[in-house]
């Protein structure tokens, strides 16, 4: 398994640890059994998000996570997972969970659906939250 991953901290107030990301989305790429990857790993503002939600899907709101594969049909999984910081502090305590719980759970719910993954339907949505829960826990 060869792995390139990145953690870029975008955000203007908050600094993430690089390692134990790195360490998140490699477990999840073991776990869905991806033999090559590179990924991006962003943490951003609610700003930045909403301007690629803007840009990218005609939304002019802000939202959690943005995962953007940069290539569908080559044989390293090649992508960008944004993670909305300032949104994951207002779902962690919508959530009662912690911050850091709630970070990694986004960072996982992007990393899944780069490999492929879905979350338009209920069943969809029930089966990614039963994933992101083995990763998590």
């Amino acid at each position: 398994m060869t792995y390139t991953i990145r953690v870029f901290n975008a955000h203007p107030r908050y600094r993430l640890r690089h390692v134990s990301t790195v360490a998140l989305v490699r477990r999840v790429l073991r776990g869905e059994k991806v033999d090559r990857a590179a990924l991006n790993i962003i943490f951003i503002q609610d700003r930045m998000m909403i301007a690629l939600n803007s840009t990218y899907l005609r939304h002019r709101y802000t939202t959690d996570v943005l995962s953007f594969s940069l290539n569908e049909h080559a044989k390293v999984l090649d992508g960008e997972v944004y993670v909305n910081l300032d949104q994951a502090r207002r779902q962690a305590k919508e959530y009662s969970v912690s911050e850091r719980e709630e970070r990694n759970r986004l960072v996982v719910h992007g990393v899944l659906h780069l490999t492929g993954f879905e979350d338009t339907t209920v069943k969809q949505r029930e089966e990614m939250h039963q994933r992101e829960n083995i990763y998590l826990f």
